[in-house]
């Protein structure tokens, strides 16, 4: 059958391509891909072609499918998955393989497999791997958010605490402890925080530091100081550019013990100094953000490795349990992931928007693969329909603010009833 898709054919050489599926085999499912969410790591291997480590080197010769945060519909099974997948059931998977010990995921390894495309086919080690999942939500968009969102929650459960003269580690961050996210106003910030406040075991301190005030100011819109007090939890929103000694600020919040755990969630050598600046005793941090330079190095300080225990270590996608840890707390109500979009588009928008990533401000970029549309913000979605005489754009835009500006699942099914006719 017939699919488009944005596929890599080198380094800074995306391409939406129309071309010819294979037939699946009795040990493959083919799907429609309905949602994908634009990450950071697919705007890194875009620009590094057959460099980054998942891009196989013959991309040139067979392109891969871009996009690995994805949800949609299943449309045929191969004889050996019909027991447990039907034609018609939601779905969405959990990427990060890790197959047989490579690194080979959707997005970056397959021909034939990925979120930005209208239908691919998922290849037999997703289903031995358990990594294909019936989703029974309302809104494709939250399953596509689930695996980003399991990424900040594999973080958490992959910290780790000790305790002297004992050789094992307490692994997840300290509960009852403080926790700082610096860097933290951005779409995958965002994310750990929605996480940090709603997961079971919490912190009794929360701080979320960045440098762009208005990221902060919508961060505390989202996430009232006032609504964390009455959970136990007390919140604060720091921009680092107001103060001189911006580290000292912090251990000053911390009560000057520092923080049981650091998440650093920006590639940049002076926010990773000042995350180690602010470990307490037995403080972990956890570098988040892959940097694309392989050579990349910060300063930490290692007097406080040796005599308090300091630790450093580094998280990329979470595992199949974080992943449903996700999904569960979404369906509950418990954590909302649309606290990382700020953009929709369809699938022409994909080319530009990937390779232009880091210039386009706001979070996730959540595309809807049978539609065409621009790269569109949440926040133009108004003026945008006036200008055009479009109608629906205005109305789009009406549930977006009746939803604190936020997308949702009301947003998504009038996108489906009202744009998108296949």
């Amino acid at each position: 059958m017939k699919a488009k898709a944005v596929r890599l054919h080198g380094a800074n050489d995306l391409r939406l391509d129309e071309f010819e599926l294979p037939e699946i085999t009795d040990d493959e499912i083919l799907v429609k891909v309905v949602s994908d969410s634009i990450c950071m790591s697919t705007y890194k291997c875009a620009i590094l072609g057959a460099d980054h480590k998942r891009v196989h080197d013959d991309v040139a010769d067979h392109p891969a499918i871009m996009g690995h945060e994805f949800a949609g519909d299943i449309v045929k099974v191969g004889k050996n998955h019909q027991d447990k997948f039907k034609p018609g059931m939601k779905f969405t998977l959990q990427p990060a393989l890790n197959y047989k010990g490579t690194m080979w995921s959707p997005g970056y390894s397959y021909e034939f497999f990925g979120g930005d495309c209208t239908y691919c086919i998922l290849p037999a080690e997703v289903m031995e791997l358990n990594c294909l999942f019936e989703y029974t939500g309302r809104a494709y968009y939250e399953a596509s958010l689930a695996e980003p969102m399991s990424c900040s929650i594999g973080a958490f459960n992959a910290a780790y605490h000790t305790k002297m003269g004992v050789y094992t580690h307490e692994m997840g961050i300290k509960e009852g402890g403080k926790l700082a996210i610096m860097a933290g106003a951005g779409p995958m910030g965002l994310g750990a925080l929605t996480y940090a406040l709603h997961r079971d075991a919490r912190s009794s301190m929360v701080v979320v530091t960045d440098v762009n005030a208005e990221r902060l100011a919508r961060a505390e819109e989202l996430f009232p100081v006032e609504e964390a007090k009455k959970e136990g939890i007390e919140l604060h929103f720091v921009n680092m550019s107001d103060y001189e000694d911006p580290v000292a600020k912090l251990r000053e919040i911390s009560g000057g013990t520092g923080f049981d755990d650091v998440f650093c969630y920006a590639p940049v050598a002076v926010v990773i100094q000042q995350s180690s600046e602010i470990l307490g005793r037995d403080g972990c941090l956890n570098f988040f953000a892959g940097p694309t330079d392989n050579k990349f190095s910060a300063t930490m300080n290692f007097y406080d490795v040796h005599y308090n225990s300091t630790h450093v270590m580094g998280t990329t996608g979470g595992n199949t349990d974080d992943m449903l840890e996700s999904l569960k707390l979404t369906a509950a109500g418990r954590i909302n992931p649309a606290v990382m979009v700020t953009h929709i588009g369809g699938l022409d928008a994909v080319v530009d928007t990937t390779l232009n990533l880091p210039k386009i401000p706001g979070g996730k970029k959540l595309i809807y693969t049978h539609l065409t549309m621009p790269l569109t913000a949440l926040t133009e979605l108004r003026t945008k329909g006036e200008a055009q005489k479009d109608k629906r754009l205005v109305a789009l835009a009406d549930i977006v603010d009746a939803h604190q500006g936020l997308w949702c699942p009301e947003a998504e099914e009038y996108l489906f009833q009202n744009f998108i006719t296949e």
